[in-house]
């Protein structure tokens, strides 16, 4: 079935962007129009049924909010997504509570963008693609792990518990965001910080993954735990870092964590921690990709590096040294065929000369 997608943004730069991201995920049912201005979007949304309105706010006469609501009046079931740069508090809270179905800040994360269009439409995640379902193991664990996860959402009445994997996929949950549209930047933003987590324990020498973090006030307060390097949970809700229940929270939620780990084990998920040193004996593995890994280096720049390294070089700083190095080759061409006029008269090829 065709889906049809309009982008309305007033810079061209930014429609081409939005629009080659999307012809990134070769979908043959997608087809994308584009609107420099809310007026022109008007106009093709009655030429056209359009499945998904993606749209920047400042628009030239209207909102993107302002746009919104009017396709929504000939087009109900149109999903939405907002693009903004506003910081202001009055047009930050009419954005959010507009209804849209995601919501991106400029620079826009494409990975986490494209991954809202292909929820929102109900297309095949290329993405960041879904666990195969229909295995045994699969079905046990997501019913084990849920359970887990409404019992503590009851116990500590949180709003939504979350377990999230690496690629910031939501693999089991319970309760929702007081504002769902948040949810897929948020968890970008979250695993990043697990990502930084991580590399703070390798530094560190940990031997296990052990750390969680606070966000107190704002729509919920929000706990944040890994649970391995490949797995996190969050957990959303009001008062839950309030000083008279942060205690009991963050041991409920290091119980939650130890029984989320057992379960995850038993199915053969691990995700072992490597120290610094472990990484360190391991040369990085180049990718074929990385031509820069794959480079020479000049031979004169192949020299002058060793040079540097093994012989002492009376320079004060690292500019005294290349301004030296510079002037020495200043007369050589970077023609290997050709050679100047000082090497010429020192092979003695240069007519009228000894």
């Amino acid at each position: 079935m065709e889906r049809k997608i309009l982008i309305v943004d007033d810079h061209r730069d930014i429609l081409r962007l939005l629009h080659s991201s999307l012809d990134s995920l070769k979908n043959k049912e997608l087809k994308v129009y584009e609107a420099p201005s809310g007026e022109e979007a008007l106009l093709e949304s009655v030429r056209q049924k359009i499945d998904m309105l993606i749209t920047d706010y400042k628009l030239p006469g209207m909102t993107g909010v302002e746009l919104m609501h009017k396709i929504r009046g000939r087009h109900p079931e149109v999903k939405v997504i907002l693009i903004t740069g506003m910081t202001d508090k009055k047009t930050r809270d009419e954005i959010l509570n507009a209804g849209a179905l995601a919501i991106f800040d400029k620079p826009i994360p494409m990975a986490d963008f494209l991954d809202a269009v292909e929820r929102g439409l109900g297309l095949v995640q290329t993405i960041f693609p879904a666990e195969k379902p229909g295995e045994q193991v699969e079905e046990h664990r997501h019913s084990r792990i849920s359970d887990l996860l409404a019992n503590f959402r009851q116990d500590v009445n949180a709003d939504a518990v979350f377990l999230l994997n690496d690629r910031g996929l939501v693999q089991a949950r319970t309760g929702k965001l007081h504002d769902p549209s948040m949810e897929v930047s948020l968890i970008s933003t979250l695993m990043a910080i697990h990502s930084a987590s991580l590399k703070v324990a390798r530094h560190n020498h940990q031997e296990a993954f052990d750390s969680y973090h606070v966000f107190s006030g704002g729509d919920h307060d929000l706990l944040f735990i890994p649970v391995t390097p490949l797995y996190a949970l969050l957990v959303a809700g009001n008062g839950l870092a309030a000083e008279d229940r942060i205690l009991e929270t963050v041991s409920g939620l290091l119980a939650l964590r130890a029984q989320v780990e057992k379960a995850l084990k038993s199915l053969g998920v691990t995700g072992e921690l490597k120290t610094v040193s472990e990484t360190q004996q391991k040369p990085a593995v180049k990718k074929h990709t990385d031509k820069l890994a794959q480079a020479t280096p000049a031979p004169e720049m192949e020299a002058l590096l060793s040079q540097a390294t093994t012989q002492k070089i009376k320079v004060q700083n690292a500019d005294d040294f290349w301004n030296e190095a510079a002037q020495k080759h200043a007369n050589k061409s970077a023609n290997p065929e050709v050679i100047s006029f000082e090497e010429a008269r020192k092979l003695g090829i240069i007519p009228g000369e000894n």
